[in-house]
């Protein structure tokens, strides 16, 4: 059997270790969720009897996250072999080691039928043994305690229980810290890397966490070091990251809004507003592509019948959006537009759906420029890692302006 392990020294330690709790903390691009991917593979395929269960707090976002790593580990490791040694069932996110029946499954936890559905977990052969929390943060303390709990009894003579939790330090007020980081524990190693570490990690992205560097030595911290973060400084709290119903027919009306990109992201959106409320529906996220691409990558996602807010300094893309058969129109970027735009956002609850995983991480991190002279923070956000941001931001042209009377019943924009 020829293998194509990709490895980075700095996971031997906890690619090796038998302790229950294994917590990775680390940065954007540090390679923490590729190693553990093929370290599942590896251990899956080696060790019968093992069963790995792969956790998010929403289960759709196991998809394009956990089962895309894992997926994509068994292609990079085996080729066009890959058939031989594992079966891949997609639609039913189940993957199955063909030589001793070892499967993994993914579960989310973010609602109570959720959690009562961890409880019942069953496999071909063996028990649930290892557990996958990708994104850890997402998840409270009491979800970990489930997932905990589930791991009990008796193994076979050489086995043992363990849990993975994989994540970007985001807030040093968050749990994890404290139960896992702050206090000394037997069952617990902890681990830090940056995409530093990682040796498969392209220049061009080196580049990218530099200008980070410069502009937002803040958020470095978080995505650049694998450092925790701090709260103080955020823009955005008043949002709530949940499933919902995304049909139409249930807001008062809904709009698409885009904010051009090529080497930073660029990011489209579909927002929904009742009652005076957003819910951002879905996202498109991508870099380095042409208009061209995105046009084809939007095709069957978004409602071409919404007006789709854009930026005003892109005219010539937004005549290629319209071009496509899309509502675009440029925001009309006055006077201190962008201060008035996060007001009205600061005073509007804001609902993100799960799988929208790049606007949940830009809110997450998106401060105001801090003066480190003075230690206070500026009225002025800091111009990085904001994409999702600025679309946000344009979405709310059409409520922002419109007067009371629109912002009920429309359908499909004005």
């Amino acid at each position: 059997m020829n293998i194509n392990v990709q490895a980075n020294v700095c996971f031997k330690e906890v690619d090796q270790s038998q302790k229950r709790y294994i917590v990775m903390k680390g940065s954007a691009g540090s390679g923490k969720s590729m190693d553990t991917a093929q370290h599942y593979i590896l251990r899956l395929m080696n060790d019968p009897g093992r069963n790995l269960l792969c956790v998010r707090k929403a289960d759709v976002t196991n998809r394009d996250s956990t089962f895309a790593e894992l997926q994509g580990a068994i292609f990079r490791m085996f080729g066009e072999q890959y058939k031989r040694y594992w079966y891949i069932n997609s639609s039913n996110m189940l993957l199955e080691c063909k030589s001793n029946h070892n499967q993994i499954i993914f579960r989310g936890v973010n609602d109570e039928k959720q959690r009562e559905k961890l409880k019942s977990i069953t496999f071909k052969r063996g028990k649930l043994t290892d557990v996958w929390i990708e994104e850890a943060t997402e998840i409270t303390q009491s979800d970990f305690e489930i997932i905990d709990d589930r791991l009990r009894g008796e193994l076979p003579q050489g086995q043992f229980y363990q849990i993975r939790l994989t994540f970007n330090p985001v807030s040093a007020h968050h749990w994890i810290k404290k139960v896992f980081f702050d206090r000394e524990d037997t069952d617990v190693l902890t681990h830090q890397s940056t995409y530093e570490n990682n040796r498969f990690i392209d220049e061009a992205y080196h580049r990218r966490m530099l200008r980070r560097k410069e502009v937002d030595p803040e958020g470095y911290r978080v995505y650049g070091l694998g450092e925790w973060g701090e709260v103080a400084g955020l823009i955005l709290k008043n949002y709530v990251v949940e499933e919902f119903d995304r049909s139409p027919e249930r807001f008062d009306y809904m709009v698409n809004a885009q904010d051009f990109g090529f080497n930073h992201a660029n990011c489209i959106g579909e927002v929904g507003f009742k009652d005076g409320e957003l819910f951002l529906c879905r996202e498109l996220y991508v870099y380095e592509m042409d208009t061209d691409e995105i046009i084809r990558l939007a095709e069957g996602k978004f409602n071409k019948r919404l007006n789709m807010w854009c930026d005003s300094a892109e005219p010539d893309r937004i005549k290629m959006w319209k071009k496509a058969g899309y509502r675009a129109k440029p925001v009309n970027k006055e006077r201190n537009s962008v201060h008035a735009q996060i007001d009205y956002l600061k005073q509007h609850r804001i609902h993100i759906y799960p799988t929208c995983v790049n606007t949940i991480k830009e809110i997450q991190q998106w401060k105001w420029k801090k003066d480190e002279r003075t230690n206070t923070y500026l009225e002025e956000p800091v111009p990085f890692f904001d994409d999702a941001m600025a679309m946000l931001r344009y979405s709310i042209e059409q409520e922002r302006k419109a007067p009371a009377r629109l912002n009920r019943n429309i359908k499909g924009g004005l």
